[in-house]
């Protein structure tokens, strides 16, 4: 909970400020297809937008069977990408949009690798083509698709995500005033300069690799690519599932995302993430239970 912000690039808020007009400037032209399949109350679309750089992003639309949809959401998911929508939100009158990430699952698309350990590595060497900027696009173009599809949606979206998900969800929602709520579960990518000095597993470990052989390249992107940094900028309520031990996102930088929040932001500590405990059904179901308390008001 001590956990400070690192320090930043001087035009950190002009870096993202360009490069959110750049979204807002782009098509997103949705085209959703019924997949002819219900489950457990929902419709089942397939989904494909543009997102910037003509990157076509694909995934899935979940709708209600029956009732009118007042809220929509963003769902981003973890580095091991996304193989199905997720069916147990208890969001039930709301246009849910699971979008994959560019270069991941069934956004895959060449030179990007699926391999997390590449895929966090692909043009980390230039600041504005870095594949973490690319996938934070692919949100607030997720977000154009939504209001594209439903414009009586205007003012009441918002975002989930966990892990990878949960760091860029930051990054977005920091420059994004259409995201009016947001949850953060486990994120990623807080206070870099901390992130690389902890052991840690997977995409993190691949980053701390390519550091200790180019540290001066990797802190040049990476301090524009701080999920902390972006949270002080968050001015909408925010909830935060952060774990007391994580092998795959070091709990510091976790933390350090929800500290650098100002306000308005509410936190479930977690016994672990990335990793299953005795207590991890009941603390689902605890929070399942606060998320759907929590975006009530959109």
């Amino acid at each position: 909970m001590a956990v400070g912000r690192p320090d930043e690039p001087s035009d950190f808020d002009h870096f993202w400020h360009k490069r959110y007009q750049r979204a807002l400037a782009c098509q997103p032209l949705p085209v959703i297809a019924d997949l002819n399949r219900d489950w457990l109350g929902w419709r089942v679309f397939d989904v494909t937008y543009q997102s910037t750089d003509q990157f076509p992003i694909r995934g899935w639309l979940l709708l209600p069977k029956s009732g009118v949809v007042k809220r929509g959401f963003v769902i981003g998911h973890g580095y091991g990408g996304r193989d199905a929508p997720d069916f147990n939100l208890p969001f039930t009158d709301s246009a849910l949009l699971f979008p994959c990430f560019r270069g991941l699952s069934l956004s895959h698309r060449e030179p990007l690798s699926t391999n997390p350990q590449f895929h966090v590595l692909h043009d980390i060497d230039d600041p504005q083509r870095y594949v973490i900027g690319g996938c934070v696009d692919d949100i607030w173009l997720g977000v154009s698709s939504l209001l594209r599809l439903f414009p009586n949606l205007a003012g009441h979206i918002g975002y989930l995500g966990i892990s990878f998900g949960g760091g860029l969800g930051a990054m977005a929602t920091a420059y994004d005033s259409r995201i009016r709520r947001a949850h953060f579960n486990v994120p990623t990518f807080g206070h870099q300069p901390l992130r690389v000095s902890l052991k840690t597993r997977g995409s993190g470990q691949a980053v701390r690799r390519f550091y200790r052989h180019h540290p001066e390249t990797t802190m040049r992107t990476l301090g524009y690519y701080d999920a902390a940094t972006a949270a002080a900028r968050i001015q909408v309520p925010t909830h935060f599932a952060c774990a007391r031990f994580d092998p795959a996102v070091a709990p510091p930088g976790q933390f350090a995302v929800y500290n650098a929040v100002p306000q308005r932001k509410e936190l479930l500590v977690l016994d672990a993430g990335h990793h299953e405990y005795p207590r991890q059904a009941q603390q689902n179901n605890e929070l399942m239970d606060q998320l759907n308390q929590f975006f009530k008001p959109l």
